[in-house]
């Protein structure tokens, strides 16, 4: 636990899925005393927005209900991450419930558009770009403005953002194109503003995990598996093999690293891509 973190106010966008990873972020942040916004684009809207790649107003909406039995000061914001007026409004919405913005954990994205290069579409790769980019190019924007307006925590700073990349940050694979070129488009976001905004007392930082099978990561697997003529217990071998510790991620592994470089402890740390891959990617 970081007692620093106690009453800091954060937004942890893409949070709204239970077994999410946006959710075991905001339930670390939540046991620590981080009051909360929950965020997600809450509606269906198709192949490019699917049930299983988005969070519904009725999940996001128990998510913080389970969340609150941890800490009461939870609230949700529905935002289409490709709108900056909507997420502007989605900071607004954290200073009138809490007052400040504090932490800033950029974790919506689309991570299921998957397919051959020469099948994608436009709208696919906008889809992706604009959310998993775009969308925390404005969050990071407005969270920031309203950062520079705060006071310096002596021993803190002013403010976190931290960005949820994936190995997919420094390595290629097949069939993910626009994800990956999202990815490390991300990496570079956090490495510039890390300079810009390092003389206000502000760090920015990604994480950068291997997969986590979240339900989402379930629906990867078993895309995986198929486009490459496996079972699933095969892949899942595979996977397992590349990986010197011998097992694929959990939510909780990146949660922890989120909690750290959010505290205190971290105040020293920016521009960082923090590999969480069980060694699987060591650059």
């Amino acid at each position: 636990m970081y007692p620093d973190l106690e009453g800091k106010v954060a937004i942890v966008t893409g949070a709204g899925r239970r077994k999410g990873l946006g959710e075991a972020i905001a339930r670390r942040l939540a046991e620590d005393g981080v009051k909360l916004v929950i965020h997600d684009l809450g509606r269906v809207e198709g192949d490019l927005a699917p049930a299983h790649g988005i969070g519904a107003s009725d999940e996001m909406a128990a998510v913080a209900d389970d969340l609150r039995r941890i800490n009461p000061d939870i609230s949700t914001f529905q935002a289409d991450m490709r709108e900056e007026s909507q997420v502007a409004a989605l900071v607004a919405h954290a200073v009138a419930r809490f007052g400040r913005l504090d932490i800033l954990v950029n974790n919506a994205g689309v991570g299921y558009l998957f397919g051959p290069l020469v099948d994608a579409t436009q709208e696919m790769w906008d889809t992706v770009m604009n959310v998993n980019l775009r969308g925390a190019f404005f969050a990071t924007k407005h969270a920031v403005r309203q950062m520079l307006t705060q006071d310096v925590h002596p021993g803190w700073g002013r403010g976190r953002v931290v960005s949820i990349g994936s190995r997919g940050s420094k390595s290629g694979s097949a069939l993910t194109s626009s994800y990956i070129a999202s990815k490390h488009g991300l990496v570079g976001l956090t490495r510039s503003a890390a300079i810009e905004l390092g003389p206000e007392a502000i760090t920015v930082n990604a994480v950068c995990p291997n997969h986590v099978t979240t339900g989402l990561g379930s629906w990867q697997n078993d895309f995986m598996a198929k486009a490459r003529g496996q079972t699933l217990d095969e892949y899942m071998a595979a996977m397992r093999g590349r990986i010197p510790l011998g097992r694929v991620g959990e939510p909780e592994d990146t949660a922890n690293a989120c909690a750290f470089l959010c505290s205190g402890q971290a105040r020293y740390i920016t521009g960082e891509a923090m590999n969480v891959s069980g060694g699987e990617e060591m650059h």
